[in-house]
């Protein structure tokens, strides 16, 4: 069941949200359990099973790290966590490269053919992730384990981060699992999170979404050079708005049920430099690794080639986080080339280079990097990136391919929209106009400014639900993930 659909939207979220509030609070979080697993079991069938398990061996082990048998009880749930991950994520992989080794080598494998596929269960990295932060916050004593099984399982599985995250922390919502506050400027807010969310994907992401698939589903030597950019710009602002919105919305929700969960992304396309992106990118995943990989490899500590080397390492685990597939791994290590030589003497330039140069060299990589990890191989990244920076000659029209792929006004209003989401420009007016109502604005609104927010995001809804209702291209980016 994804956020977009009529049967979320009408049916699944106003039963969820009337009963939330209409039970004691001590019931709360089982009818969100309850309600979070239906969620999952409607796409996923029996794989949630994988899910069930991993919360209930996951919640064991760290009963017996708080008893006195820390080592096993990490041990036993990293492993498990992990070689389930592996399993399911990464089988498929291995399988596939195993038996190109084999060919290559000149080995039968004809028994190998017959393997089953594993299907990929949705979300299981975001909540292993959680499995495994949960785990090690307590084996550090950064929390106690949670003696509720309700409660531990409602953290896991808490629908609105489940399939597309952002990644949250047992010690950020251990106090709202107990006890959630509610107000009328929490739900009003949540509330117009969700709805900025929804507009978001329906109306421009899933718009670029149609001009990227288009472009990208063609041979880059059909295309003038011209096109091929327009495609890693649309792709570009296809993953930005989209994996935003989500995070809109699942922040949205939160708060709506009485979670405040942090924020995800922070503008990223404004960045000053690599590091500086991923400060700013998916920051729930970066700040993970940060904490529970490269600080525990020494992170800054060490000097020299070992630094190195960590960077190297996490990166490689960020592009493999993201699908089982060498286009990510290489994604990974392009962005750890970057963040190396920044460390070592190119972060002291950008410093001291003019601000518009050093966004052009952000821009240039990450657009670059979104290539790699949009294409279907990398063959098919190389070929694109070569007719990106090498044009053939005799090229087609451009207005001649912008007619082909049906690309017409509305699509290239969406691209400049998402552009402006892109940068601080909107936000700010939005700040200024008065109807970006804050969590914190407890006491009573003006009237007129209340009433401008209620319109606003009425004409924003309205227009989300008539996309919904054409039927409109409405792809969903996360099944690898």
């Amino acid at each position: 069941m994804l956020f977009t659909s009529p049967t979320f939207l009408f049916l699944f979220l106003p039963l969820v949200l009337l009963v939330h509030y209409a039970l004691p609070r001590p019931l709360r979080n089982f009818w969100l359990l309850l309600t979070s697993l239906v969620f999952y079991t409607w796409g996923e069938g029996k794989v949630v099973m994988v899910m069930l398990t991993t919360i209930i061996i996951t919640y064991g082990c760290a009963l017996l790290i708080d008893r006195g048998w820390r080592k096993a009880g990490l041990v036993t749930a990293v492993t498990f966590s992990l070689l389930a991950l592996f399993y399911y994520k990464y089988f498929n992989f291995g399988v596939d490269n195993l038996l190109l080794f084999l060919q290559a080598v000149g080995v039968q494998h004809e028994s190998l053919l017959s393997l089953p596929k594993v299907l990929l269960p949705i979300g299981i990295s975001f909540y292993t992730f959680q499995c495994l932060s949960y785990t090690i916050d307590v084996h550090r004593g950064h929390t106690p384990a949670n003696r509720s099984l309700v409660d531990y399982a409602t953290y896991i599985a808490l629908f609105p981060q489940l399939i597309a995250g952002p990644i949250v922390r047992y010690v950020d919502i251990r106090d709202q699992l107990r006890q959630r506050r509610t107000s009328s400027a929490l739900w009003r807010t949540g509330f117009g999170r969700f709805i900025v969310g929804l507009f978001k994907k329906t109306v421009i992401a899933n718009t670029c979404a149609g001009v990227a698939d288009g472009i990208f589903q063609a041979a880059p030597s059909d295309l003038s050079t011209s096109m091929l950019w327009l495609g890693a710009i649309a792709y570009s602002l296809q993953l930005y708005i989209d994996f935003s919105a989500y995070s809109d919305m699942a922040i949205g929700l939160g708060r709506m049920l009485g979670f405040e969960f942090q924020e995800n992304f922070n503008l990223p396309y404004t960045a000053r430099g690599i590091k500086d992106f991923w400060r700013r990118w998916h920051i729930s995943l970066s700040t993970w690794f940060r904490d529970y990989l490269y600080i525990p490899l020494g992170g800054s500590k060490v000097n020299g080639t070992r630094l190195y080397l960590n960077l190297f390492i996490v990166f490689l685990a960020t592009g493999l986080w993201h699908g089982a597939s060498w286009s990510f791994v290489i994604w990974g290590l392009f962005h750890g080339c970057f963040l190396v030589l920044e460390r070592a003497w190119l972060q002291e330039k950008l410093d001291r280079a003019m601000r518009p140069i050093v966004h052009i060299y952000t821009l240039l990589v990450v657009v670059v990097g979104w290539v790699i990890f949009r294409a279907n191989d990398m063959e098919h990244a190389l070929q694109y990136l070569s007719g990106m920076f090498w044009p053939a000659p005799g090229e087609k029209a451009v207005m001649d391919q912008l007619a082909f792929f049906n690309i017409h006004a509305h699509s290239i209003t969406m691209l400049l929209l998402g552009v402006l989401i892109a940068t601080p420009l909107l936000k700010n007016s939005i700040e200024r106009s008065g109807f970006g109502l804050k969590p914190s604005e407890r006491h009573q609104v003006g009237s007129a400014r209340l009433a401008g927010y209620y319109l606003v995001h009425l004409a924003l809804l309205l227009t989300s639900l008539s996309y919904i209702a054409a039927g409109t291209y409405d792809p969903f980016i996360y099944f690898r993930f």
